[in-house]
Parts: structure tokens; sequence; C-alpha cells
């Protein structure tokens, strides 16, 4: 197996442009492309190895090599992490982490498990997920479901320090990966659908101290922007950029939970990351003074932040006055050099809860491409990119779809997306191969009746009943897709009876694999799309493809254990159809294929 020039390049890259800033141990670990360092595989989340014994040519050839229960039931979302010759593996709540020795059989050299108060689960909105571990100088970072941040030895899994990050009896919970960049390591915290005011933290890596902690909206001083420096659509966003877009005092329960995946730029030394959906889901008790949409800023945004100090470098709102929980907190992918529209520009791209896929420039924090990246999208025409124009990057809103306008207590038919988006967290893939990113994708709409609710401290805060179902007279409620960042456009797209939740491995290989709510781990040529590999593994899929090398031989992988929202009902046995906020009755389907469970399966050539 090799190590591509390109992984070789990326690491040189950020060693030599900010050798002050980048974690020395997390460089070094992601030279080695035998591991598996990262949740996102490398700073720029590209999810790509340049590993390539398996390949387009001999993937079907796979065989299951070794398997491993966690234990743990609910839904298993993220991958392992490979170090040498050790794996580590984390579950759901109650936050089981693993170390294996791949040396020996797999045996288990440690397991932490914390004790935690059970009563956080009833305030975990979507199931009790937990998206992984982070490594960095010996340490694993795993950010519980009760919002402790700890850090663990990596060798005997002893604990090194604890630092609490929120608190679950106001709806505060922590299920994100943490991303590490020199001493600092950063978290942000879910919470949205209970009005917590949402935030992102920076910690010392050596003792657990709080360095800083930027919040999604309030005045500048929480939200740490500067109002001359701190840029949106290319201006200066001027002071109280976020407290004059809410009414009164709203913006004390605003949401803007950040629980997504985040990256990293070591030229520019910004880390980014979306924020989700202001509270409450009911956009007529967030309006204006005037009965009018507002904004509430910095919610459903992608904001670029300096991971020593905190602050704001820009900040980019996707969908404002948000009326449909679209949540911006899916991946931030890097990628340099992309020729958009005749110019070259180091970007970032994203695929949104809205149903658009957005190409940045991440310097600046302009969009250079949005574009719908599944047909049915219906809820907007699409996004002004004009810079000239008054409502330059915003979205233009189809009045029929637009719950605001229709009316509290009244059914807004046939929205699409659905609430979960046209993508939720579950992690795309880029390939240097083919430049092209590979997108797993929910085909799902949905009927939305906002009401008013109270807002009492730990409860929950939605005011909204969901269904969500296929397109109109459609059956398949997912797809996977090839998608050109550069243009906006699909290339190829194969269709999934459900929603694709899991998150897609790319690899010198040729390949790109995934998993099916159902069950099955797929890999596919990524020029065309055609299926090579396909194989049933114990429960439903929602964590995501890793590969790995050891002993000169390559292995992919991937958790099963059906959960998160699209899983829900079978999580929790739920079975009201509006229950899971409007997921269970659209996936009712799912219990005639598959059942809990969580395990890991690992592949390999014969």
């Amino acid at each position: 197996m090799r190590r591509s020039v390109f992984a070789g390049a990326l690491v040189a890259t950020a060693a030599f442009a900010a050798p002050a800033l980048a974690n020395d141990s997390v460089v070094k670990c992601i030279a080695d492309e035998n591991n598996w360092c990262m949740q996102q595989h490398d700073y720029n989340a590209h999810r790509y190895s340049s590993l390539d014994q398996i390949n387009t040519k001999n993937v079907g050839s796979m065989k299951v090599a070794w398997t491993f229960s966690t234990g743990v039931l609910r839904g298993h979302e993220g991958s392992p992490l490979v170090i040498g010759s050790t794996m580590y593996l984390h579950t759901p709540f109650p936050n089981i982490v693993y170390a294996l020795n791949l040396d020996d059989e797999n045996k288990i050299i440690w397991k932490y498990e914390p004790k935690q108060d059970p009563s956080v689960i009833p305030v975990m909105c979507c199931d009790t997920v937990n998206r992984g571990l982070q490594y960095a100088d010996g340490k694993l970072f795993l950010h519980q479901a009760d919002t402790t941040l700890v850090a663990l030895d990596a060798k005997t899994g002893k604990e090194v320090w604890k630092a609490v990050n929120g608190d679950p009896k106001r709806g505060e919970t922590g299920t994100g990966a943490a991303l590490v960049v020199g001493d600092v390591v950063m978290i942000g915290v879910s919470g949205a659908e209970f009005g917590v005011r949402c935030f992102f933290t920076g910690y010392d890596i050596n003792s657990g101290k709080r360095l800083w902690r930027g919040y999604s909206m309030g005045p500048d001083s929480d939200i740490l922007f500067n109002p001359e420096k701190t840029m949106s659509l290319g201006k200066p966003v001027g002071a109280d950029s976020s407290l004059k877009t809410w009414t009164g005092d709203q913006w004390k329960l605003g949401g803007g939970s950040i629980w997504g995946w985040y990256a990293w730029d070591p030229k520019l030394n910004l880390v980014y990351y979306g924020t989700g959906n202001p509270s409450t889901w009911n956009p007529a008790q967030r309006a204006g003074p005037d009965g009018k949409q507002i904004d509430q800023k910095w919610s459903m945004s992608i904001i670029a932040r300096n991971p020593q100090t905190g602050e704001a470098a820009w900040a980019y709102q996707m969908t404002p006055f948000d009326e449909w929980d679209y949540d911006g907190i899916n991946e931030m992918i890097l990628v340099d050099n992309m020729d958009v529209k005749g110019k070259k520009h180091n970007v970032l791209v994203h695929f949104d809860r809205n149903g658009f896929g957005y190409t940045v420039d991440r310097e600046s924090g302009l969009p250079l491409v949005a574009e719908k990246f599944d047909p049915a999208v219906n809820w907007s025409t699409g996004v002004d990119l004009d810079p000239k124009s008054e409502k330059y990057g915003r979205p233009a809103v189809v009045a029929s779809k637009s719950t605001f306008l229709n009316g509290q207590d009244v059914n807004t038919t046939d929205v699409c997306p659905a609430a979960l988006g046209t993508k939720d967290q579950q992690p795309a893939a880029y390939s240097p191969l083919t430049g092209l990113f590979y997108v797993p994708t929910n085909h799902v709409c949905m009927d939305y009746e906002p009401f008013k609710v109270e807002y009492t401290a730990g409860q929950p805060y939605v005011g909204a009943t969901l269904s969500m179902y296929p397109p109109k007279g459609e059956s398949h409620m997912g797809n996977f897709i090839a998608w050109d960042a550069s243009k906006g456009k699909i290339v190829w797209s194969n269709k999934e009876q459900f929603s694709v939740w899991s998150g897609v491995l790319t690899t010198a290989g040729g390949i790109a694999c995934v998993g099916t709510l159902e069950g099955y781990f797929k890999c596919v040529d990524q020029k065309d799309g055609k299926e090579l590999y396909k194989n049933r593994t114990p429960s439903g899929i929602i964590g995501n493809a890793f590969t790995y090398g050891h002993k000169g031989k390559q292995y992919i992988g991937i958790f099963s254990g059906v959960g998160g929202w699209a899983g829900i009902g079978l999580a929790a046995g739920l079975t009201n159809p509006t229950d899971g906020l409007g997921a269970v009755g659209g996936y009712a389907g799912l219990n005639s294929y598959t059942a809990l469970g969580g395990s890991l399966t690992v592949w390999s050539l014969p």
C-alpha cells in the first residue's frame, strides 16, 4: 500500500504553513495513511485515503475479516480511530470507549465506561448517538452525552482531565466529535429543541481549562464578533449584528446548535463549522415587532473562527429566519484551487440541510455556487449570488411552502426537503481522483404545522408537528450521488429505498463506500456509481465507513446499529407517526428490514 503524494502534500502544507499552530502529534499521525487518526480523516475533512490495495478491480472479492459487538443498542454514528496497532471504538450513551489490540486478535486492551445520569437520555433530541473520538498528544477526547468533555490517556484509558461543557437540566447535550488544533480542543453543544443558546468552546488540551466560548447569537462580546473585522458577504458585520435580528430577549433562547463536523485551514488558521436552527420551530413566535420576518443571526450559518482566540473572521447565513428546521451543521470540506467560473479559489464545500450544495471562498466567506443537490427541493427557487443585489446570498422562498406566511396552526404540505434535510450529519467525502464529492442524501418531504409553545427550562421548545414521506409519486427516500461542486451539478445518482444516513469513504483504489439504513454495506466505482460490492451487516447503518492498513493489508470497516433521527422509531420504540419530530411515520417500514444492535464489521481481501 502506498501513501499518496496528495496526502503527503497536505501534511507538509499544514506543518510548513503554520508550524506553531498545527498539533505535531496529529500531523504525524495523519502522515501515515495506515492510520485513521481523525473522524474526518484529515483537517480538510476529505474522508479520502490513499490506500489502494482494495480497488475497483478486486473490491468485489472482499470478505468479512472480523467483527466486534459494542454491547450497546441505539444508533452508532461516527467511526473508530486507528493509531498504529490500536483501534479505539466509541458507543452511543453511555459512551463506552474500547481500545483493541490489532496485533493480538483484536483483544480488548482497556474499556472506559463513564458514569452518567440516565436523565440525559430524554433530553437528547434525536437518539443517544455520539459522533466519535478525536486524538492528540497521546490523549483521546470524548464529548459525553451529559456534555462532559473528557481527555483519556490513549495507552491506559485513564482520565487525564474532565471539563463540563454544559448543563443537561437546561437541555444542553453532547453528541459531536471534537477538533484539535495546536493546544486547543474545540467542541460545540446541542440543545436548540430545548431553547438553549448554543455555543462553540475551546479548551486547553493539557489542562481542560476553558480558553474561549463563542455563542451562536447574542452581544458581540458573547459571539466573539469584531464589528469592523468580522465579515459577512464581503462587508463588516457592524455592531450588534446578532442582537439587531432578534426581538427583545428572544436571543437568550436562540438555539443555533453546533453538533456537526469541523475543518481547519492551516494557512488561514481558521476553523469552520455550522450552526443549527433558531428556537422555536414556530416562526410566528420569532417574528419581528412589526410581525415581519427577521433573520435571527447567527443561526443557520457557516462561521469561520480563529482556534486560538475564538474570534470570528466571517459568517454566512444560509437560511435566514428558518421556517423548516434546516440546520446548517453539516460538514465543511476544504479543497484548494478549484476552478469556479474560470477563476481559481480555495473553497469550502457544504451540503446544507436546506437542499443546496454551497461552494464558498473560504478566505472571504463569499458564496460562489449554490445549487440544489436533489431535484425534489421545492421550498426555494434558488439562491441570489449577485453581489449587487439587495438579496445577495439569500434563498428565494416559495410562498406556498412558507410555514410563516401560511400561519400558525396551519399545516403547510409537501415541503421538500423534510426537516431532516436533503442531507443531515452523515458526512460526504471528496476524491482527488475525480474532483467529485460523494454525498449520502435524504429524498424526503414533509407536512409542517407550527403551534404556540411556552418555554420551560429543560423541556422541549419545538412548537411544530411534522409528518415525513417520499416526494409525491415516488417511493424511494434516499440517493447516493456524485457532485461537481465547481458547477453545482449531479454527475450520477443511485436510488436507495431509505435515506442514506451513513458517512462516505473514498480511496485511491477508485471506490466510494457507504452503508444503508437496511444494513447493507456497499462500494461503488467513483466514476459512474456502478455497484461493485454489497454485504449485509447485523443492523442498519448510520456509521461512517473508514479504512486502515495493518501488517501490509488494507481493511475497510463500518459501525452498524440503526438509530439516529431517521431510525428513532426503532431505536426508541416509538410508534406514533408524528413522534421523533415527524420521522417515525416516514421510516415505519424500516422494522421489516432490520433491528437494533451495535457492531463493527471489518472487511479485507481474501
